[in-house]
Protein backbone atom coordinates (compact mmCIF):
# COMPACT_ATOMS: atom_id res chain seq x y z
CA UNK A 1 0.00 0.00 0.00
CA UNK A 2 1.41 3.32 -0.93
CA UNK A 3 1.93 6.13 2.13
CA UNK A 4 -1.44 6.62 3.26
CA UNK A 5 -2.93 10.14 2.42
CA UNK A 6 -5.18 12.59 4.74
CA UNK A 7 -6.81 15.60 4.74
CA UNK A 8 -5.16 18.18 6.01
CA UNK A 9 -6.36 21.49 7.85
CA UNK A 10 -4.37 24.60 6.97
CA UNK A 11 -5.75 27.79 7.27
CA UNK A 12 -6.72 29.25 4.25
CA UNK A 13 -4.46 31.38 1.46
CA UNK A 14 -6.37 34.28 3.48
CA UNK A 15 -4.74 33.89 6.96
CA UNK A 16 -1.53 32.31 6.45
CA UNK A 17 -0.32 35.22 6.66
CA UNK A 18 -1.51 35.19 10.82
CA UNK A 19 -0.33 31.65 11.31
CA UNK A 20 1.93 31.89 14.80
CA UNK A 21 4.51 28.80 15.22
CA UNK A 22 4.93 27.36 18.13
CA UNK A 23 8.46 25.85 18.69
CA UNK A 24 8.61 22.84 21.69
CA UNK A 25 11.59 22.37 23.84
CA UNK A 26 9.67 20.39 26.29
CA UNK A 27 7.08 22.20 28.60
CA UNK A 28 4.41 20.41 30.08
CA UNK A 29 2.07 23.75 28.79
CA UNK A 30 3.71 23.55 24.76
CA UNK A 31 -0.15 22.67 23.99
CA UNK A 32 -1.91 24.74 26.05
CA UNK A 33 0.10 28.13 24.17
CA UNK A 34 -0.96 26.20 20.84
CA UNK A 35 -4.80 26.01 22.28
CA UNK A 36 -4.59 29.83 24.35
CA UNK A 37 -3.67 30.81 20.66
CA UNK A 38 -6.33 29.61 18.57
CA UNK A 39 -8.91 30.50 21.40
CA UNK A 40 -8.37 33.96 20.12
CA UNK A 41 -8.43 33.48 16.69
CA UNK A 42 -5.09 32.49 15.44
CA UNK A 43 -3.73 29.59 14.14
CA UNK A 44 -1.26 27.75 15.66
CA UNK A 45 0.86 25.23 14.28
CA UNK A 46 3.45 23.27 16.96
CA UNK A 47 6.88 21.78 15.81
CA UNK A 48 10.22 20.56 17.76
CA UNK A 49 12.25 23.24 18.58
CA UNK A 50 15.04 21.37 16.13
CA UNK A 51 12.83 21.59 13.45
CA UNK A 52 15.31 22.38 10.05
CA UNK A 53 15.16 26.55 9.00
CA UNK A 54 13.68 24.74 5.69
CA UNK A 55 10.61 23.91 7.31
CA UNK A 56 10.09 27.11 9.15
CA UNK A 57 10.60 29.26 6.16
CA UNK A 58 8.20 26.68 4.24
CA UNK A 59 5.39 27.44 7.04
CA UNK A 60 5.88 31.31 6.55
CA UNK A 61 5.15 32.33 10.10
CA UNK A 62 4.25 35.78 11.36
CA UNK A 63 5.00 34.68 14.70
CA UNK A 64 7.17 32.83 16.50
CA UNK A 65 6.66 32.00 20.36
CA UNK A 66 9.70 30.18 21.73
CA UNK A 67 8.02 27.39 24.44
CA UNK A 68 8.98 27.13 28.07
CA UNK A 69 11.10 23.59 28.54
CA UNK A 70 13.43 21.69 31.58
CA UNK A 71 16.47 22.67 30.37
CA UNK A 72 19.30 25.39 31.27
CA UNK A 73 20.38 27.19 28.33
CA UNK A 74 24.36 27.21 29.24
CA UNK A 75 24.46 23.50 29.58
CA UNK A 76 25.82 21.41 26.62
CA UNK A 77 23.33 19.96 24.68
CA UNK A 78 20.58 21.74 25.83
CA UNK A 79 18.29 22.30 22.87
CA UNK A 80 18.56 25.31 20.45
CA UNK A 81 17.64 27.12 17.39
CA UNK A 82 19.93 27.23 14.49
CA UNK A 83 22.22 30.26 13.86
CA UNK A 84 20.32 31.74 11.39
CA UNK A 85 16.83 31.92 13.19
CA UNK A 86 17.17 35.12 14.40
CA UNK A 87 18.87 36.77 11.45
CA UNK A 88 15.92 34.82 9.37
CA UNK A 89 13.02 36.66 11.79
CA UNK A 90 14.63 40.04 11.71
CA UNK A 91 14.70 39.83 8.08
CA UNK A 92 11.26 38.52 7.69
CA UNK A 93 9.79 40.93 9.77
CA UNK A 94 8.81 37.54 11.94
CA UNK A 95 7.71 38.81 15.91
CA UNK A 96 9.52 36.41 18.51
CA UNK A 97 7.89 35.97 21.84
CA UNK A 98 9.93 33.75 24.45
CA UNK A 99 7.95 31.78 27.43
CA UNK A 100 10.09 30.82 30.28
CA UNK A 101 13.10 28.89 28.73
CA UNK A 102 12.39 30.77 25.05
CA UNK A 103 12.88 33.81 27.16
CA UNK A 104 16.42 32.44 28.06
CA UNK A 105 17.46 31.08 24.84
CA UNK A 106 16.40 34.46 23.24
CA UNK A 107 18.80 36.30 25.73
CA UNK A 108 21.32 33.95 25.20
CA UNK A 109 21.74 33.24 21.46
CA UNK A 110 21.82 37.11 21.14
CA UNK A 111 24.68 38.18 23.60
CA UNK A 112 22.65 38.67 27.03
CA UNK A 113 23.64 36.22 29.44
CA UNK A 114 22.03 33.46 31.55
CA UNK A 115 22.73 31.98 35.43
CA UNK A 116 21.48 29.32 37.75
CA UNK A 117 19.08 31.96 40.09
CA UNK A 118 20.41 32.34 43.82
CA UNK A 119 16.82 31.95 44.38
CA UNK A 120 14.31 29.28 42.34
CA UNK A 121 10.53 30.71 41.59
CA UNK A 122 7.95 28.12 41.22
CA UNK A 123 4.48 29.03 41.40
CA UNK A 124 2.28 31.48 41.71
CA UNK A 125 3.88 35.01 42.76
CA UNK A 126 3.35 38.99 42.27
CA UNK A 127 5.28 40.88 39.21
CA UNK A 128 6.00 44.28 39.03
CA UNK A 129 6.01 45.91 35.65
CA UNK A 130 7.53 48.55 34.26
CA UNK A 131 5.67 52.11 32.69
CA UNK A 132 5.48 52.74 29.02
CA UNK A 133 5.91 48.86 28.11
CA UNK A 134 4.83 47.87 24.57
CA UNK A 135 4.65 44.11 25.71
CA UNK A 136 2.16 44.94 28.61
CA UNK A 137 0.01 48.23 27.07
CA UNK A 138 0.34 50.14 30.27
CA UNK A 139 1.14 53.80 30.55
CA UNK A 140 1.83 52.84 34.25
CA UNK A 141 3.39 50.43 36.30
CA UNK A 142 1.45 47.59 37.68
CA UNK A 143 1.59 44.23 40.27
CA UNK A 144 -0.06 40.78 38.69
CA UNK A 145 -0.09 37.59 39.83
CA UNK A 146 1.69 35.02 37.24
CA UNK A 147 3.00 31.57 37.35
CA UNK A 148 6.47 31.08 37.40
CA UNK A 149 8.51 27.59 37.16
CA UNK A 150 12.31 28.62 37.01
CA UNK A 151 15.90 27.98 37.92
CA UNK A 152 17.45 29.97 35.79
CA UNK A 153 17.42 33.51 35.64
CA UNK A 154 19.15 36.58 33.01
CA UNK A 155 21.43 38.47 34.15
CA UNK A 156 22.29 40.46 31.36
CA UNK A 157 19.91 41.39 28.25
CA UNK A 158 21.17 41.38 24.69
CA UNK A 159 21.85 45.30 22.87
CA UNK A 160 18.80 47.22 22.74
CA UNK A 161 16.77 44.87 25.01
CA UNK A 162 14.70 46.53 28.02
CA UNK A 163 13.62 45.23 31.48
CA UNK A 164 9.85 45.67 31.79
CA UNK A 165 8.60 43.57 34.96
CA UNK A 166 10.90 41.76 37.75
CA UNK A 167 9.74 39.53 40.50
CA UNK A 168 9.19 40.14 44.08
CA UNK A 169 13.07 39.09 44.19
CA UNK A 170 13.87 41.11 41.41
CA UNK A 171 14.52 38.60 38.90
CA UNK A 172 14.16 40.08 35.44
CA UNK A 173 10.74 38.31 33.82
CA UNK A 174 10.07 40.07 31.01
CA UNK A 175 11.95 42.14 27.75
CA UNK A 176 11.46 43.27 25.08
CA UNK A 177 13.02 45.19 21.48
CA UNK A 178 10.18 46.30 19.64
CA UNK A 179 12.49 47.75 16.99
CA UNK A 180 13.52 43.86 16.16
CA UNK A 181 10.15 42.58 17.67
CA UNK A 182 11.50 40.33 19.97
CA UNK A 183 9.94 40.01 23.80
CA UNK A 184 10.51 37.57 26.32
CA UNK A 185 8.52 36.48 29.68
CA UNK A 186 10.00 34.55 32.19
CA UNK A 187 6.51 33.31 33.46
CA UNK A 188 3.64 31.24 31.67
CA UNK A 189 0.88 33.74 30.32
CA UNK A 190 -0.82 30.31 29.12
CA UNK A 191 -1.80 28.97 32.54
CA UNK A 192 -5.03 30.55 34.16
CA UNK A 193 -2.40 31.08 37.55
CA UNK A 194 -1.42 33.99 35.70
CA UNK A 195 -4.15 36.48 35.91
CA UNK A 196 -3.53 38.74 33.33
CA UNK A 197 -2.13 35.80 30.98
CA UNK A 198 -4.40 35.89 27.88
CA UNK A 199 -4.75 39.71 28.08
CA UNK A 200 -0.59 39.74 27.58
CA UNK A 201 -1.21 37.39 24.49
CA UNK A 202 -4.19 38.77 23.02
CA UNK A 203 -2.22 42.22 23.00
CA UNK A 204 0.56 40.43 21.72
CA UNK A 205 -1.08 39.15 18.87
CA UNK A 206 -3.70 41.80 18.06
CA UNK A 207 -1.50 44.99 19.17
CA UNK A 208 1.92 44.68 18.87
CA UNK A 209 2.00 41.84 15.89
CA UNK A 210 -1.36 44.02 14.18
CA UNK A 211 -2.58 40.10 13.83
CA UNK A 212 -6.72 39.91 12.62
CA UNK A 213 -7.45 36.94 14.41
CA UNK A 214 -9.98 35.50 12.12
CA UNK A 215 -9.68 31.76 12.53
CA UNK A 216 -13.01 30.74 12.68
CA UNK A 217 -14.33 26.98 12.84
CA UNK A 218 -16.46 27.98 10.56
CA UNK A 219 -13.48 28.25 7.92
CA UNK A 220 -12.43 24.51 9.26
CA UNK A 221 -16.20 23.04 8.16
CA UNK A 222 -16.15 24.45 5.18
CA UNK A 223 -12.39 23.68 3.87
CA UNK A 224 -12.47 20.41 5.34
CA UNK A 225 -16.14 19.37 3.39
CA UNK A 226 -14.35 20.61 0.28
CA UNK A 227 -10.82 18.39 0.98
CA UNK A 228 -12.46 15.31 1.43
CA UNK A 229 -14.44 15.80 -1.59
CA UNK A 230 -11.51 16.00 -3.70
CA UNK A 231 -9.53 13.90 -1.94
CA UNK A 232 -12.69 10.70 -1.92
CA UNK A 233 -13.76 11.87 -5.36
CA UNK A 234 -17.25 11.39 -7.10
CA UNK A 235 -17.62 7.68 -7.02
CA UNK A 236 -15.36 6.27 -4.03
CA UNK A 237 -16.87 4.76 -0.53
CA UNK A 238 -15.37 5.38 2.98
CA UNK A 239 -15.06 3.13 5.80
CA UNK A 240 -15.35 4.16 9.55
CA UNK A 241 -14.92 2.49 13.36
CA UNK A 242 -17.41 4.30 15.21
CA UNK A 243 -16.14 4.16 19.41
CA UNK A 244 -19.13 5.76 20.52
CA UNK A 245 -16.71 8.75 21.55
CA UNK A 246 -16.94 12.41 20.18
CA UNK A 247 -13.83 12.15 18.22
CA UNK A 248 -15.28 9.65 15.81
CA UNK A 249 -18.45 11.06 15.80
CA UNK A 250 -17.44 14.36 14.34
CA UNK A 251 -15.12 12.68 12.13
CA UNK A 252 -17.93 10.54 10.88
CA UNK A 253 -20.18 13.49 11.13
CA UNK A 254 -17.89 15.90 8.65
CA UNK A 255 -17.37 12.61 6.06
CA UNK A 256 -20.96 11.76 5.76
CA UNK A 257 -21.79 15.70 5.08
CA UNK A 258 -19.23 15.21 2.70
CA UNK A 259 -20.28 12.45 1.36
CA UNK A 260 -23.95 11.56 2.34
CA UNK A 261 -24.24 7.52 2.16
CA UNK A 262 -20.72 6.51 0.45
CA UNK A 263 -19.78 6.61 4.29
CA UNK A 264 -20.30 3.18 6.30
CA UNK A 265 -20.05 3.15 10.03
CA UNK A 266 -19.19 0.17 12.24
CA UNK A 267 -19.77 0.10 15.62
CA UNK A 268 -18.71 -2.84 17.59
CA UNK A 269 -19.89 -4.06 21.01
CA UNK A 270 -16.88 -5.63 22.34
CA UNK A 271 -19.04 -6.53 25.73
CA UNK A 272 -16.69 -3.92 27.40
CA UNK A 273 -18.95 -0.90 27.26
CA UNK A 274 -21.31 1.08 29.78
CA UNK A 275 -24.55 0.59 30.62
CA UNK A 276 -26.85 0.26 27.46
CA UNK A 277 -24.15 1.97 25.61
CA UNK A 278 -25.22 0.31 22.56
CA UNK A 279 -28.43 1.33 22.63
CA UNK A 280 -27.76 4.84 23.49
CA UNK A 281 -25.09 5.43 21.33
CA UNK A 282 -26.83 4.14 18.61
CA UNK A 283 -30.08 5.71 18.97
CA UNK A 284 -27.57 9.63 18.55
CA UNK A 285 -26.44 7.66 15.71
CA UNK A 286 -29.60 7.44 14.41
CA UNK A 287 -32.62 9.97 14.90
CA UNK A 288 -29.47 13.15 15.34
CA UNK A 289 -26.99 12.21 12.91
CA UNK A 290 -28.53 9.88 10.33
CA UNK A 291 -25.76 7.84 10.23
CA UNK A 292 -25.01 4.61 8.36
CA UNK A 293 -24.21 2.60 11.26
CA UNK A 294 -24.06 -1.28 11.56
CA UNK A 295 -23.35 -2.82 14.53
CA UNK A 296 -21.42 -5.74 15.07
CA UNK A 297 -21.62 -7.81 18.37
CA UNK A 298 -18.57 -8.94 19.31
CA UNK A 299 -18.72 -9.42 22.87
CA UNK A 300 -18.49 -13.07 23.55
CA UNK A 301 -16.13 -13.22 20.82
CA UNK A 302 -13.59 -10.66 22.99
CA UNK A 303 -14.44 -11.65 26.80
CA UNK A 304 -14.03 -15.98 25.88
CA UNK A 305 -10.09 -14.12 24.94
CA UNK A 306 -9.85 -12.06 28.09
CA UNK A 307 -10.68 -14.52 30.74
CA UNK A 308 -8.43 -15.65 33.23
CA UNK A 309 -6.14 -12.48 31.95
CA UNK A 310 -4.77 -10.10 34.92
CA UNK A 311 -2.43 -7.88 33.52
CA UNK A 312 -3.30 -4.35 32.46
CA UNK A 313 -0.94 -4.25 28.95
CA UNK A 314 -1.99 -8.06 28.15
CA UNK A 315 -6.04 -6.96 28.24
CA UNK A 316 -4.97 -4.00 25.48
CA UNK A 317 -3.31 -5.89 23.50
CA UNK A 318 -5.94 -8.94 23.47
CA UNK A 319 -8.65 -6.18 23.13
CA UNK A 320 -6.91 -4.22 20.32
CA UNK A 321 -6.09 -7.76 18.49
CA UNK A 322 -9.41 -8.59 18.67
CA UNK A 323 -11.04 -5.18 17.33
CA UNK A 324 -8.81 -5.39 14.57
CA UNK A 325 -9.95 -8.88 13.46
CA UNK A 326 -13.64 -7.85 14.28
CA UNK A 327 -13.03 -4.47 11.70
CA UNK A 328 -11.67 -6.43 9.03
CA UNK A 329 -14.19 -9.45 8.87
CA UNK A 330 -17.26 -6.11 9.08
CA UNK A 331 -14.69 -4.50 6.14
CA UNK A 332 -14.80 -7.64 3.95
CA UNK A 333 -18.77 -7.93 4.41
CA UNK A 334 -19.10 -4.06 3.31
CA UNK A 335 -17.15 -4.73 0.30
CA UNK A 336 -19.05 -7.99 -0.97
CA UNK A 337 -22.32 -6.16 -0.20
CA UNK A 338 -21.19 -3.17 -2.29
CA UNK A 339 -19.33 -5.02 -4.88
CA UNK A 340 -16.30 -2.51 -4.77
CA UNK A 341 -13.69 -1.89 -1.91
CA UNK A 342 -14.32 0.78 0.25
CA UNK A 343 -10.79 2.50 -0.96
CA UNK A 344 -10.58 5.12 2.25
CA UNK A 345 -10.53 4.75 6.36
CA UNK A 346 -12.15 7.70 8.24
CA UNK A 347 -10.44 8.02 11.97
CA UNK A 348 -10.79 10.59 14.59
CA UNK A 349 -7.23 11.30 15.07
CA UNK A 350 -7.13 14.54 17.39
CA UNK A 351 -3.42 17.40 16.84
CA UNK A 352 -2.14 16.28 20.54
CA UNK A 353 -1.62 12.45 19.03
CA UNK A 354 0.57 13.40 16.15
CA UNK A 355 2.64 16.67 17.66
CA UNK A 356 6.23 16.22 16.86
CA UNK A 357 7.07 17.05 20.65
CA UNK A 358 10.21 17.01 22.70
CA UNK A 359 11.31 13.47 24.88
CA UNK A 360 11.86 13.61 28.03
CA UNK A 361 15.28 15.41 29.59
CA UNK A 362 18.01 12.91 29.58
CA UNK A 363 16.24 10.21 27.44
CA UNK A 364 18.44 10.14 24.91
CA UNK A 365 15.65 10.58 22.19
CA UNK A 366 15.19 12.64 19.09
CA UNK A 367 12.25 14.04 18.01
CA UNK A 368 9.30 11.78 17.46
CA UNK A 369 6.07 11.39 15.21
CA UNK A 370 3.77 9.45 17.70
CA UNK A 371 0.33 8.32 17.47
CA UNK A 372 -1.38 6.25 20.48
CA UNK A 373 -1.62 2.87 19.89
CA UNK A 374 -4.63 2.84 21.82
CA UNK A 375 -6.13 6.04 19.82
CA UNK A 376 -9.44 5.90 17.97
CA UNK A 377 -9.37 2.15 16.36
CA UNK A 378 -6.70 0.67 17.92
CA UNK A 379 -4.00 0.74 15.47
CA UNK A 380 -5.63 -0.52 12.97
CA UNK A 381 -2.62 -1.70 10.59
CA UNK A 382 -2.05 -0.50 7.27
CA UNK A 383 -2.02 -3.68 5.73
CA UNK A 384 -5.96 -3.22 5.93
CA UNK A 385 -5.45 -1.58 2.32
CA UNK A 386 -7.12 1.61 2.93
CA UNK A 387 -5.84 5.38 2.61
CA UNK A 388 -6.35 7.60 5.45
CA UNK A 389 -8.91 10.63 5.84
CA UNK A 390 -8.56 12.38 9.48
CA UNK A 391 -10.37 15.63 9.28
CA UNK A 392 -9.55 16.35 12.92
CA UNK A 393 -5.73 15.89 12.49
CA UNK A 394 -5.09 19.32 13.42
CA UNK A 395 -7.64 20.05 16.01
CA UNK A 396 -7.58 19.79 19.65
CA UNK A 397 -10.24 18.66 21.70
CA UNK A 398 -12.06 21.57 22.40
CA UNK A 399 -12.26 22.92 18.81
CA UNK A 400 -13.96 19.40 17.74
CA UNK A 401 -16.75 20.15 20.25
CA UNK A 402 -17.00 23.44 18.38
CA UNK A 403 -17.05 21.73 15.30
CA UNK A 404 -19.28 19.20 16.21
CA UNK A 405 -21.61 21.87 17.54
CA UNK A 406 -21.65 23.59 14.18
CA UNK A 407 -23.01 20.73 12.59
CA UNK A 408 -25.51 19.81 14.87
CA UNK A 409 -24.25 16.60 16.80
CA UNK A 410 -26.01 17.34 20.24
CA UNK A 411 -24.76 18.70 22.91
CA UNK A 412 -25.67 16.28 25.59
CA UNK A 413 -22.92 13.55 22.72
CA UNK A 414 -20.28 16.61 22.53
CA UNK A 415 -20.10 16.90 26.68
CA UNK A 416 -19.79 12.91 26.79
CA UNK A 417 -17.04 12.26 29.52
CA UNK A 418 -13.72 10.72 27.72
CA UNK A 419 -13.87 6.78 28.04
CA UNK A 420 -10.91 4.87 27.30
CA UNK A 421 -10.23 2.37 24.07
CA UNK A 422 -9.84 -0.77 25.80
CA UNK A 423 -13.10 0.08 27.56
CA UNK A 424 -13.98 -1.47 31.14
CA UNK A 425 -11.28 -3.77 30.85
CA UNK A 426 -9.05 -0.85 32.57
CA UNK A 427 -11.60 -0.19 35.26
CA UNK A 428 -12.13 -3.90 36.31
CA UNK A 429 -8.45 -4.48 38.42
CA UNK A 430 -8.41 -8.12 37.41
CA UNK A 431 -9.95 -10.83 35.52
CA UNK A 432 -13.05 -9.12 33.82
CA UNK A 433 -15.05 -12.16 33.72
CA UNK A 434 -14.77 -13.57 37.15
CA UNK A 435 -17.33 -12.23 39.84
CA UNK A 436 -19.75 -9.99 37.49
CA UNK A 437 -17.47 -7.52 37.61
CA UNK A 438 -18.22 -5.99 34.51
CA UNK A 439 -22.04 -5.70 34.97
CA UNK A 440 -21.35 -4.45 39.07
CA UNK A 441 -19.34 -1.98 37.62
CA UNK A 442 -21.70 -0.70 34.62
CA UNK A 443 -24.40 -0.74 37.34
CA UNK A 444 -21.97 1.11 39.93
CA UNK A 445 -20.58 3.73 37.06
CA UNK A 446 -24.59 4.62 36.06
CA UNK A 447 -25.24 5.80 39.65
CA UNK A 448 -22.17 7.70 40.15
CA UNK A 449 -23.06 9.44 36.66
CA UNK A 450 -26.45 10.02 37.06
CA UNK A 451 -25.90 11.39 40.57
CA UNK A 452 -23.51 14.00 39.22
CA UNK A 453 -25.90 14.70 36.37
CA UNK A 454 -28.93 15.64 38.79
CA UNK A 455 -26.50 17.64 40.83
CA UNK A 456 -25.80 19.22 37.72
CA UNK A 457 -22.07 19.09 37.76
CA UNK A 458 -21.65 16.92 34.67
CA UNK A 459 -20.13 19.78 32.52
CA UNK A 460 -17.36 20.70 35.56
CA UNK A 461 -16.00 17.71 35.78
CA UNK A 462 -13.64 16.57 32.60
CA UNK A 463 -14.11 12.59 33.87
CA UNK A 464 -15.80 10.74 36.03
CA UNK A 465 -16.15 6.74 36.91
CA UNK A 466 -16.36 3.75 38.83
CA UNK A 467 -13.33 1.03 39.63
CA UNK A 468 -14.23 -2.53 40.46
CA UNK A 469 -11.31 -3.24 43.26
CA UNK A 470 -9.84 -6.66 43.14
CA UNK A 471 -10.63 -7.15 46.81
CA UNK A 472 -13.78 -7.76 49.43
CA UNK A 473 -14.76 -6.42 52.39
CA UNK A 474 -16.43 -7.15 55.24
CA UNK A 475 -19.61 -5.49 56.73
CA UNK A 476 -23.30 -5.45 57.33
CA UNK A 477 -26.39 -5.21 55.52
CA UNK A 478 -30.00 -5.95 56.46
CA UNK A 479 -28.50 -7.56 59.94
CA UNK A 480 -26.44 -9.96 58.23
CA UNK A 481 -22.22 -9.70 58.05
CA UNK A 482 -21.71 -9.84 54.48
CA UNK A 483 -18.19 -9.94 52.74
CA UNK A 484 -18.86 -8.12 49.71
CA UNK A 485 -17.02 -5.86 46.83
CA UNK A 486 -15.44 -2.66 47.10
CA UNK A 487 -15.67 -0.43 44.65
CA UNK A 488 -13.79 3.01 43.92
CA UNK A 489 -15.10 6.22 43.23
CA UNK A 490 -13.03 8.86 40.68
CA UNK A 491 -14.20 12.60 39.26
CA UNK A 492 -11.37 14.87 38.12
CA UNK A 493 -11.38 18.49 36.92
CA UNK A 494 -8.57 19.24 34.04
CA UNK A 495 -8.58 21.99 30.99
CA UNK A 496 -6.98 19.00 28.70
CA UNK A 497 -6.31 15.55 30.32
CA UNK A 498 -2.49 16.40 30.69
CA UNK A 499 -2.55 17.52 34.15
CA UNK A 500 -5.97 16.97 36.81
CA UNK A 501 -6.89 17.69 39.87
CA UNK A 502 -9.64 15.39 41.96
CA UNK A 503 -13.07 17.16 42.73
CA UNK A 504 -13.96 18.09 45.90
CA UNK A 505 -17.35 16.66 45.97
CA UNK A 506 -19.18 18.36 48.71
CA UNK A 507 -19.46 15.24 52.07
CA UNK A 508 -22.89 15.37 52.00
CA UNK A 509 -23.19 14.11 48.08
CA UNK A 510 -20.16 11.44 48.32
CA UNK A 511 -22.85 10.09 51.44
CA UNK A 512 -25.95 10.34 49.00
CA UNK A 513 -24.10 8.32 46.26
CA UNK A 514 -22.34 5.25 49.07
CA UNK A 515 -26.02 4.85 49.76
CA UNK A 516 -27.47 4.44 46.92
CA UNK A 517 -24.65 2.09 45.44
CA UNK A 518 -24.61 0.00 48.30
CA UNK A 519 -28.38 -0.32 48.43
CA UNK A 520 -29.22 -0.57 44.78
CA UNK A 521 -26.26 -2.66 43.39
CA UNK A 522 -26.00 -6.28 44.60
CA UNK A 523 -22.98 -7.63 45.82
CA UNK A 524 -21.35 -4.37 46.93
CA UNK A 525 -20.82 -3.16 50.66
CA UNK A 526 -18.49 -0.42 50.80
CA UNK A 527 -17.59 2.59 48.44
CA UNK A 528 -13.88 4.81 48.43
CA UNK A 529 -13.76 8.03 46.49
CA UNK A 530 -10.26 8.28 44.84
CA UNK A 531 -8.04 12.18 46.26
CA UNK A 532 -5.22 11.42 44.13
CA UNK A 533 -4.13 13.96 41.41
CA UNK A 534 -2.19 13.56 37.99
CA UNK A 535 0.83 13.43 38.61
CA UNK A 536 1.68 11.33 40.64
CA UNK A 537 -1.24 9.40 39.62
CA UNK A 538 -2.85 8.87 35.91
CA UNK A 539 -6.44 9.49 35.68
CA UNK A 540 -7.61 6.05 34.21
CA UNK A 541 -6.24 3.02 37.33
Amino acid sequence: MSEAKMARIEPPESERGDLVLVLDFGSQYTQLICRRVREVGFYSQLLPSDVSMERIRAVDPKVIVLSGGPNSVHMEGSPTVSDEFFTYCEKKGVTVLGICYGMQLLVHKLGGEVRPAVSREYGRMPIFTEKDSALFGKAEEDVQRVWMSHGDEAVKLPEGFRAIARSEQGAIVAIENPEKKMFGLQYHPEVTHSEKGLDTLKHFLFNICEGRGNWKMQNVLDEQLQLIREQIGPENHAICALSGGVDSCVAATLVHLAIGDRLHCVFVDNGLLRYKEQERVMKTFKDYLHLPVRVVDASERTLSKLKGVTEPERKRKIIGAEFIGVFRDAAIEIEKELGTHPAFLVQGTLYPDVIESCPPPGSDMKHSHTIKSHHNVGGLPKDLGFELIEPLRWLFKDEVRKLGALMGVPHTFLSRHPFPGPGLAVRVLGDVTADNALETLRLVDEVFINSIREAGLYDTIWQAFAVFLPIKSVGVQGDQRTHSHVVGLRAIISSDGMTADWYPFEPAFLQQVSNRITNTVPGVNRVVYDITSKPPSTIEW
